[in-house]
């Protein structure tokens, strides 16, 4: 039977881009559902979902984006899928790319994938040199912790299975979550893969992390990493 497959699009006054983004999705991710989860935005970002006829979990309260994928996850596994990417709303994650990412997935090669900016030769967008500073000690750490190399370890385009479907559904890192579900998947002994992808400049809304608070990221995502590493996800 052919997998049942879906693309979670956290939200947050994400108003500019969504439209957009859910238009690409549709046309170039062909064979993708598509739900935009609504971190309880301020702006137009409700309206935006609407009229292009996307599917839109819309959250009461604003969860922040771990609690905002975790109640996506939910969803999708009430809604029996396979397979899950998370693709951001501000335009930064080519569609195009949507297929390759979830590849290992499908073929069973893994349980997580993630797409690495710093494995595609061709360039494209890869942040300011003090977030790559950032993204390249966590990555030091999570090589020292778990003894796996992980270029983009903050990177929000991924894909899962149904394996880590369950296992999220039931917990996920509420605060910076995507450097902390790198450790907690290799602590429990899945695999963890990257595809080299192309990624834009943020096209619309407002990264939650400033330049200013970049070095108290890697300070608690530092912490939480060595945390995870006493921590499995349950079977």
């Amino acid at each position: 039977m052919f997998p049942r497959r879906l693309v979670i699009v956290p939200a947050f006054n994400e108003e500019a881009r969504i439209a957009e983004t859910v238009a690409e999705l549709r046309a170039e991710a062909a064979g993708w559902d598509v739900l935009v989860v609504n971190d309880c935005s301020t702006d137009g970002t409700v309206a935006a979902v609407r009229s292009c006829g996307a599917t839109c979990l819309d959250l009461p309260v604003n969860l922040g984006i771990g609690g905002a994928m975790q109640a996506g996850f939910r969803w999708a596994r009430a809604h029996d899928y396979d397979v899950v990417v998370q693709c951001d709303g501000d335009g930064q994650h080519p569609a195009r790319y949507v297929d390759a990412v979830s590849r290992p997935v499908l073929a069973g090669e893994c349980d997580l994938a993630i797409g690495s900016r710093f494995l595609n030769e061709g360039g494209g967008y890869r942040s300011t040199p003090m977030r790559r500073l950032g993204i390249r000690l966590l990555g030091l750490l999570i090589r020292a912790l778990f003894g796996r190399h992980v270029t983009d370890c903050t990177s929000g385009f991924r894909a899962i299975n149904r394996r880590l479907l369950h296992d999220f559904s039931h917990y996920y890192p509420l605060d910076y979550p995507e450097p902390e579900v790198c450790g907690l998947v290799l602590a429990s002994g899945l695999r963890v893969v990257e595809v080299p992808v192309t990624m834009r400049q943020r096209m619309g809304g407002r990264s939650s992390i400033s330049e200013l608070d970049g070095a108290l990221y890697v300070v608690k995502v530092g912490v939480a990493l060595v945390l995870s590493r006493l921590r499995t996800l349950p079977e």
